[in-house]
């Protein structure tokens, strides 16, 4: 008997110690000041990562949510502070690529297109590495 209830009591606290699901970054206002170039692309990094997250498990509002994240994130990268120099002239086609594919990722989760969502995050996740800090 003592061994059943140690053994159900494990259980249970083993069951109730899963990790919470991973959170969007709060959503920037518009009219925000320009941000560090290192935060937007860290900003970047976990939106991407959610979307991508989100997609193994059919979590599709939530990878809508992370693909409205990256177009916005990408319209903020554009007019970041230290921006490093070798992204000054690349930036803006990178930004328009990421939000572009934002866009594109944001339709094929309201269409729950898995093939589609994979194609579209495999080209985010090289943009947001495009532009990544240390080459």
């Amino acid at each position: 008997m003592k061994r059943t209830l140690l053994v159900a009591s494990c259980t249970l606290v083993l069951l109730g110690c899963q990790l919470p699901p991973e959170r969007l970054p709060r959503q920037l206002p518009d009219d925000s000041p320009p941000l560090p170039y290192a935060e937007l692309l860290t900003r970047a990094r976990a939106q991407a990562r959610i979307a991508y997250e989100a997609q193994f498990v059919d979590r599709w509002s939530d990878m809508e949510d992370a693909a409205h994240g990256l177009e916005q994130t990408a319209k903020f990268l554009l007019k970041a502070e230290d921006v490093p120099p070798s992204h000054k002239e690349t930036l803006p086609k990178i930004c328009a690529r990421l939000a572009a594919d934002g866009a594109k990722l944001r339709e094929a989760a309201l269409a729950k297109d898995p093939k589609e969502s994979t194609a579209l995050l495999q080209r985010i996740n090289l943009a947001v590495r495009e532009l990544r800090l240390a080459p």
